[in-house]
C-alpha cells in the first residue's frame, strides 16, 4: 500500500502548503512545469518523487526529468506526461501510448484544471491534478492524494485552497 501525492504546475512554487502533504505522503508524483529543481530538490530531500518535465521546464529539468513516464506502483500501471489531453481530445501520441501500454491510470497536467474522469473508451483512469503553484489563470491551488493498494485506487481527495492563503491540513 502506498499513499501517493500528486501535484502538477509547481511553476517554481514549494512552501508549507505542499510540503505538509508532501510529509504525509509515501511517493510525490510530479506532473511536470516544475519551474524550478528547488521544487523538486525539497521534495526528493523528504521522500520519494517521480515526475515528468513540462513545457516550461528548461535543460536542467529535462536532463533531470522525462517527458514521459511509464511505471508500476502496487499493482497499477501508471502513464505520466505533461501535456497529454483528456478523454475524447488526447494528443495523438498520447493516445497510441495509451493503447499500446493500457495503463490503469494516466497522468498530466498543463491545463491548470483538476480532473478526474474514467475513461470507458480506453479503460483508464485520467487524473490532472491543477496547478499547485501561484502562477497562472487558476484562483485555487490543487493537488491530489490517494492510495494505491494491491492494484485498487482508493482514498482520493481533492487537495485546495485559493491561491493567496495556506492550505489547511486534514
Amino acid at each position: 500500500m502506498k499513499k501517493i501525492l500528486l501535484l502538477s504546475d509547481t511553476h517554481g512554487c514549494i512552501d508549507e502548503s505542499i510540503l505538509k502533504y508532501v510529509c504525509q505522503a509515501d511517493e510525490v508524483w510530479h506532473a511536470g512545469d516544475i519551474g524550478d529543481l528547488t521544487v523538486t530538490d525539497t521534495i526528493k530531500a523528504i521522500k520519494p518523487l517521480r515526475g515528468v518535465y513540462g513545457n516550461i521546464d528548461g535543460t536542467e529539468a529535462r536532463l533531470e526529468f522525462p517527458e514521459e513516464l511509464i511505471f508500476d506502483c502496487e499493482g497499477m500501471k501508471v502513464y505520466m506526461i505533461h501535456i497529454g489531453g483528456y478523454p475524447g481530445k488526447y494528443r495523438t501520441v498520447v493516445k497510441d501510448r495509451i493503447s499500446r501500454e493500457k495503463p490503469n491510470i494516466y497522468i498530466c497536467g498543463h491545463s491548470h484544471i483538476l480532473k478526474v474522469q474514467y475513461d470507458q473508451m480506453m479503460g483508464t483512469l485520467h487524473l490532472n491534478p491543477g496547478a499547485a503553484g501561484i502562477s497562472g489563470f487558476h484562483q485555487v491551488r490543487t493537488m491530489l492524494r490517494f492510495t494505491i493498494d494491491n492494484g485498487n485506487i482508493k482514498d482520493m481527495e481533492v487537495i485546495e485552497w485559493p491561491k493567496n492563503k495556506k492550505a489547511e491540513l486534514t
